[in-house]
């Protein structure tokens, strides 16, 4: 299935995640939405949960111009150890009060394998940071968690080691995973990273698995992220993630680049244009998914 010579050779030996004829394309099923299935999913949310308030502004917000998922950080693996470091199981909880008022999935990081249980509790995806790609402890007890896994590429890895990631977590058991391209270290400073545009044609040409990205940490500036969320509609990428806060001047991490309410909403507006926005689930439909 997969046609050219060179990225056959290169990405041919994923027996679990490649293309072939008998498995071209992945659905990843969660909480009334397919992901990967034709629609775009827009993912949403603030960097870090800080308050009941803040969140509950913000998912109210996002689901009411066509968010799906709600993201938000509970722990938060930040550079200085002076920095903001989440709310941990508090902020688990908030974001499963707010997915359950607004009828939107929750995705949140899961950063040790001693967590991944208590983080399946609340959410309906695993997120695994760009940090932690190669933490294969952690993408093996994920394998077993029996919930979808979005799994962002690390600022350094070629896509070859973010499959060869992907391909651990399938072999653990779980084959409901989602790639996300979320930039990369380049020589680059005008931007917080590089987003590797051209990784999300890649990735759909080789792998079966849905790809998402992140344009807010690949732009790491506010006003880039509407356009390369548009680059990523324009492409092919089955959907967006991105970071929203009522206040951004005030968040306590990754303000400069989380979008206002207003702004969120022109996004979306804009990727109507050029994409079938993915339709809100029917509430009833979740009352039962994470039993």
């Amino acid at each position: 299935m997969i046609k050219h010579p060179q990225w056959k050779k290169q990405f041919g030996g994923f027996d679990l995640v490649a293309r072939t004829a008998e498995r071209p394309r992945t659905i990843v099923r969660v909480a009334g939405l397919a992901i990967g299935g034709g629609s775009f999913v827009v993912m949403a949310g603030p960097c870090a949960v800080e308050s009941e308030r803040q969140l509950l502004e913000t998912a109210e917000a996002v689901a009411a111009v066509g968010a799906r998922v709600l993201r938000g950080g509970a722990y938060k693996p930040r550079s200085s150890p002076y920095s903001f470091q989440g709310l941990g199981v508090e902020a688990l909880k908030l974001l499963r009060k707010a997915g359950q008022q607004t009828g939107l999935a929750v995705v949140t990081e899961v950063m040790s394998e001693e967590d991944v249980e208590t983080v399946a509790e609340y959410a309906d995806i695993m997120q695994v940071g760009s940090r932690s790609m190669e933490n294969y402890s952690l993408l093996e007890a994920l394998g077993r968690c029996g919930r979808p896994v979005l799994l962002k590429r690390g600022m350094t890895a070629r896509l070859e080691e973010l499959l060869d990631s992907a391909q651990v977590i399938a072999a653990a058991g779980n084959p409901d995973i989602i790639l996300c391209e979320r930039g990369i270290r380049t020589f680059e400073t005008a931007t917080r990273n590089t987003l590797d545009i051209a990784a999300v044609p890649v990735l759909q040409a080789v792998s079966h698995l849905p790809v998402i990205v992140d344009p807010s940490h690949a732009a790491g500036v506010r006003s880039l992220v509407p356009v390369l969320a548009r680059a990523a509609a324009v492409v092919g990428a089955d959907g967006v993630l991105v970071e929203v806060h009522p206040a951004p001047e005030q968040a306590l991490s990754d303000g400069i680049q989380s979008l206002t309410f207003d702004e969120f909403a022109e996004m979306v507006r804009d990727l109507r244009r050029y994409v079938p926005i993915s339709e809100r689930p029917v509430p009833s439909i979740l009352q039962g998914v994470r039993a």
